[in-house]
């Protein structure tokens, strides 16, 4: 069988990040074809080792990849068309759609709402070229989607946590040797209360290591390290764009992790280790819903004492910053939000998996 996916980047990496996870695992695991059409390469190239903007497509790791030019390029019809997260076909593909009736998938963006399960694979009929589009929503019950995980995850990340060679010499990738009591990684939208934490964590007794992408964040913590030279219990690292696989391995390796949007929340999840998730900014205070819910099931099975102190935590970085108390008290929880986090991603990785949904539910088609 041949995939299309289809890919329009809006805001950063997220989007074109979880496009390209799935698509090189329904290659790998599951022996699909699959073409990843992406409308801004350039972009596409920083997650994609390899990639050439300048060309129309490329193969790389089993994946075609293909530059969603304008007009669109006249190509044959997928067996299974993914549009990912609402983004719309070239009108050309579309109308050739008619003569191959393929699979048309609506991959949505992931929410922990309860609301999702009743909407999970439910058809909508074009209006004027009776294809059936269906809309599949990840998520973190049965009843859903399901979340990415490719199937050597777990096992990687815990023989890289279980591996002082290993994470020694991630470290020295990065040019660092963590010796703070504390490592985070920080990794927040702009509007993000940086400044509160900056001075929570200077305020009280454990050092702590940042480690921030560069970019706005890592300029606006640098500035705050240089208006503040006499405190000492806060040192900042930035580092440059890493891999998706870089990526996870710092996710794995540091104590806390502050995380944004979708591909990096699940991937924290992955992790293991505490974190602390900033949804994507929306109107009228939309995203404190999508917050709450998902703090509803994380906390779920947690201890009520730990449940509170997981919940003011995220509350804190997605409403008024935090306090000096209030970090400390992140900094004392830490221990069982460990256990928790770990016995959590665990249990979701019970779960059928996203890409093995999404080939379950196309194949009854066929």
């Amino acid at each position: 069988m041949r995939w299309d996916i289809f890919c329009s980047i809006i805001d950063n990496y997220g989007d074109i990040g979880v496009c390209w996870r799935l698509a090189r695992q329904l290659t790998c695991e599951h022996g699909i074809k699959v073409r990843l059409w992406v409308d801004q390469p350039s972009v596409a190239a920083k997650l994609i080792p390899g990639l050439d903007s300048t060309l129309a497509s490329q193969h790389i790791a089993g994946v075609d990849v293909c530059h969603w030019s304008s007009p669109f390029p006249p190509v044959e019809v997928a067996d299974v068309v993914i549009e990912a997260f609402a983004c719309e076909l070239p009108e050309t593909y579309l109308h050739a759609m008619q003569n191959r009736r393929p699979v048309w998938i609506n991959l949505e963006y992931l929410s922990a709402e309860s609301w999702v399960d009743d909407f999970h694979a439910k058809p909508s009929v074009h209006p004027q070229l009776g294809l059936t589009k269906h809309f599949f929503f990840p998520g973190f019950t049965p009843a859903c989607g399901g979340l990415i995980r490719e199937n050597h995850l777990l096992a990687e990340r815990s023989r890289f946590q279980q591996s002082k060679v290993s994470q020694a010499a991630f470290w020295h990738g990065l040019g660092m040797m963590p010796n703070q009591a504390y490592t985070i990684s920080l990794f927040c939208y702009p509007h993000a209360p940086v400044n509160s934490l900056l001075e929570a964590i200077a305020q009280t007794d454990q050092p702590v290591l940042c480690i921030i992408p560069q970019g706005q964040t890592a300029d606006h913590a640098m500035q705050w390290l240089d208006a503040h030279p006499t405190q000492d219990r806060l040192r900042i690292a930035t580092i440059p764009f890493l891999s998706q696989e870089q990526y996870d391995q710092l996710l794995w390796a540091c104590d806390l992790n502050f995380v944004r949007g979708e591909d990096s929340w699940i991937r924290a999840l992955w992790a293991g280790k505490p974190m602390i998730w900033q949804p994507y900014l929306q109107e009228e205070d939309t995203h404190l819903v999508k917050l709450e819910a998902f703090l509803q099931r994380y906390c779920q099975d947690s201890p009520s004492d730990l449940a509170i102190h997981m919940m003011a935590a995220h509350r804190a970085w997605n409403r008024h910053g935090f306090t000096p108390s209030a970090w400390q008290a992140v900094l004392a929880a830490l221990p069982g939000w460990q256990r928790q986090a770990q016995t959590y991603a665990e249990n979701l990785a019970k779960e059928t998996d996203l890409a093995a949904k999404l080939v379950i539910y196309c194949k009854k088609f066929f």
